[in-house]
């Protein structure tokens, strides 16, 4: 299949833009290549239990940590001042204590439920061999497990806000008002079997190639991350993409009441504006842009 991929795409003139074009192709063969070998080695070495439980476990571990961990130096250097939306930084025994309790759940209880939902996933249908699906496949799949997760997660979120629920379990996750990338996880274990649930409905439904499935825990692990980052950078993805929440929208939640926060979804925010739990947000985001356009025009 790669060689015919290769041969139906050559043959361009030596011009300038052919030989780009033919750069372009010979590039994508090379990583179509890469892909297929990794994905041998890997079916090769493993089972399918060991690549979707210990494989998966492994995954989040590794971009969860890599992607949140920057977010405490810049606090304790102090760098990227201007782009962080609370001025209050988190203590280092603070942050510390995050970090420990994150490691003791990730191993009590994520592994445990990744452990536990295989057979679910293997009855659906998740599977590791080739042939690897395509592009069209894996983005039509995580495009619908990001509305799915999304509905799933704002009621969840709601309940969690109301009084006994709150005071028992989400408080826990509240605990940093200030919060930074590794507080993403950071909650009572039932809020993690909960909230959890969301995530993992989409893959379970479907049943989707292991790679579509990596995919998916890796994109939904830098959007949580990102979120609770505490940062508004130039290049946030809320600034390009359309209903994307991102830091300022979820860093708002954290700042209220747990009576009065709204801001409950989890990527993407129609469904707070649906139900019009955004509206303190909005609010508060206009009063501010109508101060700055105020502050300009007396510059001027």
């Amino acid at each position: 299949m790669l060689n015919e991929f290769f041969l139906e795409n050559a043959g361009s003139k030596c011009t300038k833009k052919a030989g780009v074009k033919q750069w372009l192709i010979t590039l994508q063969y090379f990583k179509l290549v890469s892909i297929h070998h990794f994905s041998m080695y890997l079916i090769t070495n493993f089972s399918d239990f060991q690549l979707t439980c210990l494989g998966g476990f492994v995954l989040h571990e590794s971009v969860f940590f890599l992607s949140g961990l920057p977010f405490i130096l810049f606090e304790r250097a102090g760098w990227f001042g201007k782009y962080k939306i609370q001025k209050k930084n988190n203590s280092p025994e603070a942050q510390e204590k995050c970090i420990t309790r994150l490691l003791m759940y990730h191993l009590c209880v994520n592994l445990p439920i990744l452990l536990g939902s295989y057979p679910v996933f293997k009855f659906m249908g998740t599977r590791s061999s080739l042939p690897l699906p395509s592009w069209k496949v894996i983005s039509t799949q995580i495009i619908f497990y990001f509305i799915l997760e999304d509905f799933v997660f704002y009621w969840g979120h709601r309940i969690l806000h109301t009084k006994w629920l709150y005071k028992h379990v989400h408080s826990v996750h509240h605990e940093y008002a200030t919060p930074f990338g590794l507080t993403s996880e950071y909650a009572h274990p039932a809020e993690i079997l909960f909230l959890g649930f969301a995530t993992i409905i989409g893959p379970a439904i479907t049943g989707p190639h292991l790679i579509t499935l990596y995919l998916w825990v890796s994109l939904r692990v830098l959007e949580t991350v990102e979120a609770h980052s505490g940062y508004h950078f130039p290049w946030s993805p809320s600034n390009f993409l359309p209903l994307y929440g991102g830091a300022d929208f979820h860093d708002y939640h954290h700042r209220l009441l747990y009576t009065k926060s709204g801001n409950y979804s989890s990527t993407f925010v129609y469904m707070d504006w649906i139900f019009g739990t955004d509206k303190g947000y909005r609010k508060l985001k206009s009063l501010k842009e109508n101060e700055r356009f105020e502050a300009e025009g007396k510059e001027m």
